[in-house]
């Protein structure tokens, strides 16, 4: 599409950003909308269970307005330098050549609706969303019914990326079995814990950021961000999820360089997004202010109005 506009490059890295930067909340808005992130977030609040419903409930509205303030702030810092005019001809004629949808195309569309159909009703057949996930892989990888992934589709599956997510994971458990979690709440933390859920949110985000500002890696924070916060929290009597949800929040929407958030990471460059360090700063700093207002006065107001709180 930006070819076929004639849109100038300045303007096409300010569209690059934009794909890559919306990216992050909206995949917050479901449990499923990152593969590996939201199910760690989800996993931390044991003991209580926060299914693919249950975490739509809990952050889909204020991730919705996550999304719309994304948008307005985008439009505001980032305006086009003049008018733009898609050649829907062009567009159209690209859409004809490809021809009709593929039997290939059409068992891939037929899995994914499957697994999107057991993935929200997770909590009425109780199997948990990655079994679901690894049933509908074997599915596509069968012959007749599926022959959509190859031997070849492995080299895809990022291997090290799961590995760096189970010892996050495990980075929690430990600590909560060896006492750790407990002394770094004791030692690093105040003594006394904000009875105000306002200050709570405010003082949960605010550490979060600053670990996330000098740690970078999204998982790796939460691996030790959460289980402290956990630990903190743990006199109050709420429920896990409140803790995990905001440093989640704070921590996965923060960035202000490319490698504070892997989606931002990977569409830096001219192959890319095309855009840099330099349009990560100028969103990433004020949005960092913006995520307090998100955390404090969207998502604490709406676990409150959902008894969640």
């Amino acid at each position: 599409m930006v070819k076929s506009a004639d849109i100038p490059r300045e303007d096409a890295v300010k569209i690059g950003f934009t794909v890559f930067t919306a990216s992050i909340p909206v995949s917050m808005i479901f449990l499923t909308g990152d593969a590996s992130i939201n199910p760690l977030a989800a996993a931390s609040c044991d003991p209580e269970p926060v299914g693919w419903l249950k975490w739509f409930e809990v952050m889909g509205l204020p991730m919705i307005v996550t999304s719309i303030i994304t948008m307005v702030m985008i439009l505001f810092m980032f305006k086009p330098t003049k008018e733009v005019n898609v050649n829907k001809t062009e567009i159209l004629e690209k859409l004809e050549a490809m021809g009709p949808m593929s039997g290939k195309e059409l068992r891939t569309a037929v899995w994914v609706t499957l697994a999107i159909i057991l993935w929200m009703t997770d909590t009425l057949h109780g199997i948990d969303i990655g079994w679901v996930t690894l049933f509908i892989a074997m599915g596509m990888a069968m012959p007749k019914i599926g022959g959509i992934l190859t031997p070849q589709s492995w080299s895809g599956v990022p291997v090290q990326t799961l590995i760096f997510l189970t010892a996050a994971v495990a980075i929690g458990r430990v600590g909560g079995a060896t006492g750790m979690n407990t002394w770094i709440a004791q030692t690093v933390l105040p003594s006394s814990v904000p009875e105000n859920m306002f200050i709570l949110a405010a003082f949960i985000t605010a550490v979060s950021i600053a670990i996330h500002m000098l740690f970078g890696s999204v998982i790796a924070v939460m691996g030790i961000v959460i289980p402290a916060m956990l630990a903190f929290t743990g006199s109050m009597g709420i429920s896990t999820i409140i803790p995990v949800m905001i440093a989640y929040i704070a921590i996965n929407a923060h960035f202000i360089l490319p490698f504070h958030n892997l989606a931002i990471l990977v569409g830096v460059g001219e192959d890319n997004g095309m855009y840099t360090e330099k349009e990560t700063i100028k969103f990433g700093v004020p949005f960092t202010i913006v995520l307090f207002i998100i955390t404090v006065g969207v998502a604490v107001p709406w676990w409150k109005v959902i008894g969640l709180w």
